[in-house]
């Protein structure tokens, strides 16, 4: 599939979306943008081949979120009566989230540079996040006078616990990748020329699992998050018997025994 705003390209059993519109900081609130985002996301659910989505940015930025000229200009999503409006959100970047938390595989996002407003959530809409020492992260919409309308106020307090998502909202400040780091907003912080390769590792390292219990771990710890803890163990239970009745767990156990690399084929 031929992509016009993002590069979508898997090596081996890793995917990786790049934001390609460095010449807008890779907005992504255009219609075209948000479409290519869902459907790489359809393709990696569809591909039991790939174990691990990375999400970054063509340099220099990770992505300025929504395009402040067409706010300006109120148009685009951005146009029309306040009723428009809310229906220009729900049926344009409210996808994101949608598509991007939806991802059955583990998602790492690389963040290369400022992840403002939208950019940020993208960010955080991710399972993982690994940042350049050039990452800055703001959720900075009261800065312009709006809300996050993306889901953000749904991301940033599980990131970050809710005190924190308060003061960063309500500030609106810019954060450093250490001090994201010291925050539990990011996993990692590396120098940015090896951002992508840290972030590889990480992949890697993830995409060895067995690619249907990596995707059914993802579903129950995100589960886990609403349901109480008698129907999280009920739900546990069932994901385990499927997992016992695997080849890949025979194989897991194989391996262990004969000190050896499983080789896990997704059966």
């Amino acid at each position: 599939m031929k992509f016009k705003d993002i590069l979508f390209q898997t090596q081996e059993r890793i995917a990786t979306l790049t934001l390609n519109m460095p010449e807008t900081r890779n907005v992504i609130t255009n219609a075209n943008t948000i479409q290519e985002i869902e459907e790489a996301c359809k393709i990696v659910n569809d591909d039991m081949n790939i174990r691990v989505l990375i999400i970054t940015g063509a340099d220099p930025a990770f992505s300025a979120g929504g395009n402040v000229k067409d706010m300006a200009k109120k148009q685009g999503m951005f146009a029309g009566s306040p009723s428009q409006l809310m229906d220009g959100y729900r049926k344009n970047v409210q996808r994101i989230p949608m598509a991007v938390h939806g991802v059955e595989v583990p998602t790492i996002a690389a963040v290369n540079g400022p992840a403002i407003g939208a950019g940020c959530d993208l960010a955080l809409m991710c399972d993982m996040r690994v940042a350049s020492v050039k990452a800055r992260f703001g959720e900075t919409f009261l800065n312009v006078g709006i809300i996050p309308g993306d889901g953000g106020a749904y991301f940033l307090p599980r990131a970050v616990g809710m005190a924190k998502a308060c003061e960063i909202t309500f500030t609106g400040d810019i954060i450093d990748a250490e001090s994201a780091l010291a925050m539990g907003m990011v996993n990692y912080v590396a120098e940015h020329d090896q951002l992508m390769e840290r972030t590889m590792e990480l992949a890697e390292k993830i995409a060895c699992k067995p690619p249907e219990a990596l995707r059914m771990a993802k579903r129950l710890l995100y589960m886990g998050q609403y349901l109480t803890l008698p129907h999280l163990l009920e739900q546990s239970a069932a994901f385990q018997a499927l997992c016992h009745n695997t080849s890949d767990h025979m194989e897991a156990l194989s391996a262990m025994f004969e000190k050896r690399k499983p080789e896990f084929k997704g059966e």
